[in-house]
């Protein structure tokens, strides 16, 4: 079987099961993966750089070989490397628990119940949510569904496309590092500082996806690529900056503002200032929005994937130069 058709099916055959399923409830590899690098940090942690690329270097490079590995293992059955695929495409996007606690968060809202809302809020994002009132919740939902449609679905779909499944889980591993060191903490300013920057590389491609087809499958594509390109290098985050304001475009309503993280304040530009407040509402909108541009991914990286390999595959029967 052609390795693209091992590709396609595979990843297929994994977001459909993360659409269906969600994340495993035990034994998450990714959880097993941030347990591990738990323990990494603490026998590495110096304030200092070059010992958190060392971090950052044994981590993602002990997740990617182990994955090429398996890869090798299962090169000459097709069945066990659409199965592999599929396992590691299931592990590593998680468009459908994005979705469920975006919905969770809504759902209290809509209840009227803050509090409860509020203690949901932080699994989506690192915000401070004890001061936030309902329509500060519906921003930082909406906000968090937009960047993390790229981090957690889109991101990972364009590295497998790339390099397989050691690529969606290179790509896993490095955008949980920087959720657990790239924060700028005083005990991660330096340590967490590669991840954060590899990170940054990593997630270059699969937010400018991203936004892409959020215009493309929004309400309005020249509203979305209007925002993107007026307000995305207003964002602190060079890969957060074009996916949100792609989704404010999209949706119709304002992102960005002032925000609160770790106790401290952040003022943020406004993202699509002719947009309107965010609203209820909205978490759905923007839910479905991001399941629309997950299944959109797909398609691309497996395009792209085919595209891949017929370039690096010398075609057979080639005659060699000056015959007839």
């Amino acid at each position: 079987m052609r390795t693209d058709r091992v590709f396609a099916y595979g990843a297929a055959a994994g977001l459909l099961a993360d659409l269906l399923l969600g994340d495993p409830r035990r034994g998450h590899p990714v959880a097993l993966f941030g347990r591990a690098a738990g323990a990494v940090e603490k026998a590495l942690w110096r304030d200092h750089r070059g010992w958190g690329a060392l971090y950052t270097t044994l981590c993602v490079g002990g997740a990617t070989a182990t994955a090429a590995l398996a890869s090798h293992a299962t090169r000459r059955s097709p069945l066990l490397r659409i199965a592999l695929t599929a396992t590691a495409t299931w592990t590593v996007v998680g468009g459908t628990s994005l979705g469920r606690e975006a919905r969770a968060v809504g759902a209290a809202l809509a209840a009227g119940d803050i509090e409860r809302a509020r203690a949901r809020l932080p699994h989506l994002c690192g915000r401070d949510p004890q001061y936030l009132d309902e329509q500060q919740i519906a921003r930082a939902v909406v906000e968090s569904v937009a960047e993390n449609t790229s981090d957690a679905v889109v991101g990972a779909l364009v590295w497998g496309a790339v390099a397989g499944v050691p690529g969606l889980v290179a790509f896993r591993a490095v955008n949980t590092l920087d959720a657990m060191v790239g924060h700028r903490s005083p005990r991660h300013r330096r340590f967490g500082w590669a991840s954060a920057r590899l990170d940054d590389v990593a997630g270059w491609p699969g937010a400018r996806l991203t936004a892409a087809l959020a215009a493309v499958t929004g309400e309005s594509a020249p509203r979305a690529l209007a925002a993107w390109r007026a307000d995305a290098h207003r964002h602190p985050s060079p890969n957060a900056g074009p996916v949100e304001a792609a989704f404010a475009g999209a949706l119709g309503v304002q992102l960005g503002g002032t925000l609160s993280y770790a106790g401290r304040i952040e003022h943020r530009p406004v993202l699509h200032s002719a947009g309107r407040q965010v609203e209820l509402a909205d978490i759905e909108r923007a839910v479905r929005l991001s399941r629309r541009v997950g299944v959109l991914a797909l398609g691309v990286g497996v395009m792209a994937h085919s595209l891949f390999q017929r370039a690096a595959t010398p075609r057979r029967g080639r005659r060699e130069d000056g015959e007839t």
